[in-house]
């Protein structure tokens, strides 16, 4: 009680002075810039607008709204589909009259094309010998990552220190050793993108349970997987679209660098000319903030700064190939028992009944740290290396030139710099306070920003809303019912190290 007390302490003294004006003047282009088009940004613009704010401005470097939610035309010519290449899940619907997830209610409105993802009923499992019958093992690890968040989210962050979610494994007996244990944890837990031992027990618990579980208030344990041939993108662009006029959006504009101030933000763009504003919302990812492809001036201050190394930037790649015929499983997955863990472990068909019939097309997936390796290769090497991998899976086939492929660099795209945010277990709730602090008129808001639902297209959702509600309030009531975003000035250990 007494860290707690010091804790909030800190919290509600902790002040931030900025420096005078970068404008130059009070009479700023616009009275919020909105920078980046992903979800958040967009339902921020949406929230703004309910408020009857709308002289914003979105500021978003591609050529189209949708940030991480990015399809594209894939395959040979004449036989192509559309493929997502980030966003692809709606994780968590809605179970009876309870919680809906907003990304499930803007696909029932939009009429989005989706399919439920049966991960464990629909499943093969091969290792380098070729088909190998490890499903009792599958069955076990999703038994061990139950009790694993049903431990992990009843640890009270108060009363006990957090640790990786390998300790959370060890300390429930599980402790995988062959290649088969190591793919089917590797498979229950992968949608963090990042190994046990980089990941929070609790706060991976947390985000688990509010999103699947009901009876911790999260939505359902259903997930749908976007097959809509207008791109998973659509529901987002089309809710844009309901309210959004041509001079609210500003496309194919990279910003460089953020100048704020105690009455203005001013922004620059990479074609060197600025924009200034009453306000801001960043919703630029962790990724791009840790890489300083955006510079602010002044320089942040250094808890923002520790809270944002703090976070980690996971990468989720699917590599995507299409074939002339459809040789392979005919269940929604497969497991491939690598010797290495995490070389190109989770298949998913696409030429299957009332998803992509006729498609050809079969993707594999790969995370974390392996997904940076690989962006090391040309396409041609990790061709090969996928090729290889099939020959394993399918001995006695033959295995034919892929007609197309294709894989997004996420990771090295400087407008990214990785696919979503992921917890470690170093990064404490005083390090996320940071991380969604404002700095004055400087706001911060994306998927990152969630403590519920960090990593989660619903967190960017939240937070976008959460983002627009306040700075509606700054813009209406003058300034004078802002309600800053507490911070911590200085973390302290929970308990001391003593070398």
């Amino acid at each position: 009680m007494q860290r707690l007390a010091r804790l909030l302490l800190l919290i509600t003294t902790a002040t931030l002075v900025l420096p005078a004006s970068t404008a130059g003047t009070t009479q700023n282009d616009k009275t919020v810039l909105i920078l980046g088009g992903g979800v958040a940004g967009i339902i921020a613009a949406r929230t703004l607008a309910e408020q009857k704010v709308t002289n914003f401005l979105i500021v978003e470097a591609r050529d189209e709204l949708g940030g991480r939610m990015h399809s594209m035309e894939f395959g040979a010519p004449g036989r192509t589909s559309v493929i997502e290449l980030g966003a692809n899940w709606i994780q968590g619907t809605q179970e009876g009259t309870g919680p809906a997830n907003p990304i499930y209610t803007l696909a029932q409105k939009y009429g989005l094309k989706a399919v439920e993802s049966d991960f464990y009923e629909s499943v093969e499992t091969y290792d380098e010998t070729g088909k190998v019958d490890y499903l009792k093992t599958l069955n076990d690890a999703v038994d061990a990552y139950t009790d694993l968040t049903v431990v992990g989210g009843g640890r009270v962050p108060t009363q006990q220190v957090d640790t990786t979610c390998r300790t959370g494994y060890s300390l429930i007996g599980v402790k995988p050793q062959t290649p088969a244990e190591k793919v089917v944890e590797y498979y229950v837990d992968w949608e963090y993108a990042q190994t046990p031992e980089q990941t929070s027990w609790i706060a991976s618990s947390w985000a688990n349970n509010f999103t699947y579980d009901v009876d911790q208030g999260g939505f359902s344990d259903s997930n749908l997987l976007s097959i809509d041939q207008r791109g998973f993108k659509y529901l987002i662009q089309s809710e844009a679209a309901s309210f959004l006029q041509p001079s609210q959006v500003l496309l194919n504009a990279t910003v460089t660098d953020i100048a704020y101030s105690s009455d203005a933000v001013v922004v620059t763009l990479a074609n060197g000319s600025k924009i200034s504003a009453d306000y801001a919302i960043s919703t630029f990812s962790v990724g791009v903030l840790q890489h300083d492809d955006v510079a602010f001036e002044p320089t942040l201050p250094l808890w923002k700064q520790e809270a944002i190394q703090s976070m980690t930037m996971a990468t989720y790649t699917k590599l995507f190939l299409q074939f002339d015929e459809n040789f392979w499983f005919d269940t929604q997955f497969a497991l491939y028992a690598d010797k290495v863990r995490g070389r190109y472990p989770v298949w998913q068909s696409l030429d299957l009944d009332g998803f992509l019939p006729g498609s050809g097309i079969i993707f594999a997936t790969v995370t974390g740290d392996y997904s940076e390796a690989i962006e090391s290769l040309t396409n041609a090497q990790i061709q090969t290396e996928l090729l290889s991998v099939l020959s394993a899976m399918f001995p006695n086939t033959t295995i034919p030139t892929p007609t197309a492929f294709f894989f997004p660099r996420w990771f090295s795209d400087p407008l990214y710099r990785g696919s979503y945010s992921n917890w470690p277990a170093s990064f404490v709730s005083p390090h996320h306070l940071n991380l969604r602090a404002n700095l004055g008129r400087l706001w911060f808001s994306g998927e990152a920003m969630s403590q519920r639902y960090f990593g989660f297209l619903h967190g960017a959702y939240f937070e976008g809303m959460d983002a627009g509600q306040r700075v509606a309030q700054c813009v209406l009531s003058g300034g004078l019912q802002c309600d800053d975003l507490p911070f911590v000035e200085s973390i302290p250990n929970s308990s001391p190290y003593v070398p």
